[in-house]
């Protein structure tokens, strides 16, 4: 499946079976657990709605791990991209770079990292949006989790 070029306003993903379907199979059973509870009160049916509580929970926990895992592995991949592109001026700012910054300063050209990064630098800017909103020449993450 041929993927269009990413930019700032489409690179967020959504993946229709996982934030569709399931998100919304987990709130009816919920609804459902929950409404069985209130019609026939017992063990059972409050075991039921804490297994339906559990299961959306379990739904946010999957995602936040696997943004975690994939933010460290960013964050690796950035640090020795950096120690390659970046000037010897630059290089003594590399690990106070925050996880934040460095996810979002991914997606500039190589050719605009060293500026991209001092500007960073010297401003302070740690918003992610607001550093993705500063690159230019945005180049695609298609290997996201």
């Amino acid at each position: 499946m041929a993927q269009s070029a990413q930019n700032f306003e489409n690179h967020g993903q959504i993946i229709p079976l996982y934030h569709g379907f399931v998100f919304f199979t987990f709130v009816a059973n919920f609804l459902w657990a929950g409404w069985q509870l209130i019609q026939s009160p017992g063990v059972g049916t409050a075991i039921g709605l804490v297994m339906a509580v559990a299961l959306i929970v379990f739904f946010f926990y999957a995602r936040v791990f696997a943004l975690k895992v994939q933010d460290r592995v960013i964050r690796l991949e950035m640090r020795m991209r950096l120690k390659e592109l970046l000037p010897a001026d630059l290089q003594q700012h590399v690990q106070a770079l925050t996880v934040d910054q460095l996810v979002a300063l991914r997606f500039a050209s190589d050719a605009e990292l060293p500026s991209l990064v001092a500007q960073v630098v010297k401003d302070g800017v740690n918003d992610r949006k607001a550093i993705k909103r500063m690159v230019k020449d945005w180049q695609g993450d298609y290997l996201r989790a």
